[in-house]
Formats: structure tokens, sequence, C-alpha cells
């Protein structure tokens, strides 16, 4: 049997979010029903939702940021319970059988994954719907554990900001004694500075805006470099293992190629699309460097950074908002005006007209 819920949806390119009901699919045996506590607020979301990446459908949902409570569970469930606190981040779903989801790369999956809203549910077709939303219903292999002592809204953030960031830190094993830096002080930004210092990595911050030394620093920056400083950037030449480069939008990422060492990499996570200007091969053949990608993470890697974040006591630095103000909020991301992640306190749709 469905359930009737409430949300908050996007009907078009261009409307405002709004009060939305809809139905949830009957679980399935190894389903788990899970009441939303949490959700955070992904620039992606605004990227769906106004269609900038031409592939939504509406009414959308959206939310992959999600932190809740357990429920119910179907009949096969066996790794949650009633009462369990859980994650659900980018995606409910793969095919699991080929080569990058034999790896742990559900994010690749090669047949696509299925992801937590605007996606299309394996089993059924139907269009998966995130976690703006009363409750979501999703199989417990996609399901996370969230570790005692983390504060749920501060943990909101990681099942997307905070893998995103953790992914690559890890594939280029990063360490004591690694050299990173981290382009861009955001939502993404910032979680890379916090995940990067507790694995004992030296951490410098790029960034084209003064006066933000203070915040980086108190994130875990051990330098911050203004890269639209000549002197600045070249006091910095050959010094990374890995630059994280977590810039939403089209820019130049030539300057940061002096700046790695030799067999250095740079990742993006932020941007996707065409580089403009174009990237010069040269260095990167004349010293054995590196432009990459990374995208989010698979889900034993997601529960191990959620993990290392229990250890560690790391969330996000957030600020809560109610439902009803998710409008002002895509505007406010918008202007880069959050530090540095907003976070839904889902209790508000109870409240929501």
């Amino acid at each position: 049997m469905t359930t009737n819920v409430r949300s908050y949806a996007a009907h078009s390119p261009t409307s405002s979010l709004g009060l939305f009901r809809f139905d949830r699919r009957s679980p399935r045996d190894n389903d788990v029903v899970i009441e939303v506590l949490y959700c955070g607020v992904c620039h992606s979301d605004v990227h769906n939702v106004r269609n900038d990446w031409g592939n939504a459908n509406y009414p959308m949902v959206p939310g992959h940021e999600i932190i809740g409570r357990v429920v119910d569970v179907g009949a096969q469930v066996t790794r949650f319970k009633a009462g369990d606190r859980v994650g659900v981040g980018c995606m409910v779903d793969s095919c699991r059988h080929c080569a990058a989801c034999g790896k742990g790369w559900e994010q690749y999956c090669e047949s696509g994954a299925a992801y937590t809203y605007n996606g299309e549910d394996r089993i059924d077709g139907t269009r998966t719907q995130g976690g703006y939303s009363e409750i979501i219903v999703v199989t417990q292999d996609f399901v996370l554990k969230v570790p005692d002592g983390l504060d749920l809204a501060g943990a909101a953030p990681l099942l997307c900001a905070g893998i995103t960031t953790y992914s690559p830190l890890r594939h280029w094993k990063v360490g004591a004694g690694s050299k990173v830096a981290v382009v861009g002080l955001g939502g993404l930004g910032h979680m890379g500075l916090k995940l990067a210092k507790a694995m004992g990595a030296e951490v410098t911050l790029f960034t084209r805006s003064p006066g933000k030394e203070a915040d980086a620093r108190r994130l875990g920056a051990d330098q911050v470099v203004l890269s639209t400083d000549e002197a600045q950037m070249a006091e910095v030449a050959g010094r990374f293992d890995l630059i994280i480069d977590t810039v939403p939008y089209v820019h130049d990422v030539n300057p940061y190629m002096p700046t790695l060492a030799t067999g250095g990499t740079l990742v993006l996570v932020g941007y996707l699309g065409p580089l403009d200007p174009m990237l010069n091969s040269a260095p990167l053949v004349m010293n054995r460097k590196a432009v990459a990608g990374s995208l989010i993470g698979g889900i034993a890697e997601t529960q191990e950074m959620l993990d290392f974040c229990g250890q560690h006591g790391i969330t996000s630095d957030i600020e809560v908002i109610n439902i009803q103000d998710i409008n002002e909020a895509y505007e406010r991301l918008l202007k880069s005006d959050v530090k540095y992640r907003f976070v839904i306190d889902m209790a508000s749709l109870k409240d929501a007209a």
C-alpha cells in the first residue's frame, strides 16, 4: 500500500518550490522506511530544479543529504531496525553487477545509478523523489548508519559534500605528510579542509577573496593563498600532491598547475563541463601531472567516511532553516551567502500550508 506524503516540490524551471503531496511506493521486503528529520540543501538541488543540466522531470522533490530515523523495515531487512539513526545520500540503487559496482563504485554504475531524486526506480520504473519530504523508502543496501554522537543536522551534508571531498582524498591516498590544497571555500571546500586536516595532511586553501584566512584556519587550513596574487602563487610552486578544486562554475585551472608537485593531481569535484580557457597539456606531460574528476563515493566508502567523521567529531558548518524558507535559501546559495551549508529542519514541514 502506497503512503501519501507531504513534501516541497518544483513544478517547472522557473516556479518556486511549494507544498506538494505524492504517493511513496509500497515498501518491498528489503526496504527501509525512514522518517526524514533533516535534509541538506546542495548546489546541485538548484541546478536540477532549474533544469541547468537539461534532464529535469517535474514535479521534482529535491534533496539527497538525508538524515532520518527508521520507522519500519521489510521482512528481509537485517541491517536496520525501527529507531535507528540513518542517512541516505545521492543514490538509492544501482545494477549491483557491473565492473564498477563490483568494485564498490556504485556512483559509476555502467548502466547508471538510480539517483535519490529526478531518477528512476530500477524495479518499477517510477520516478524517484528526494528528501524534502516526510518519509523516504530505500533498499537497505543504500541506507547508511549514522554514528552515535554526531549532530544529526550537521551530519546531513556529509552525505554529499562530505563524501565528494572524502573520496578523492582516499583515492589519492592522503595521509600524514601529504600536501593538499583546496580551491574554493564553500560547502564542498570547507569539508575538504576539515577532512584533509583530520587525515594528517598539510592543508592549504586557494581563494580569490581576501579576508577568509581566519575562517579557513579555523576549519583546518595551515596556509591561505590568494590565487590572484602572482607572488603568493609563485611561493607555492611545486608544493602540492593533490589539489581538490571545488569551484562549481567554469574557470581557469591553468594557474594551479605550477603549484602541483611532480606526479601531482588536480581533481575537479565541483564543475561539470568544458574548461575555458583550455587546459595547457605541457605542464602535465613535462612533469607527469594530471587533471582528474571525482563523483561522490560508493556506499561502502560513504559509510567509511561517516565512521571517520564519527571518530574525529567532524560535521558540516550549517545554518538550519525551515522548509518554508527554501526559495530564499536557493537565492542566497547562488550568492554564496551561507557558511557553509543550509540544512532543512523537516519538522517544519508539519506546519507547511
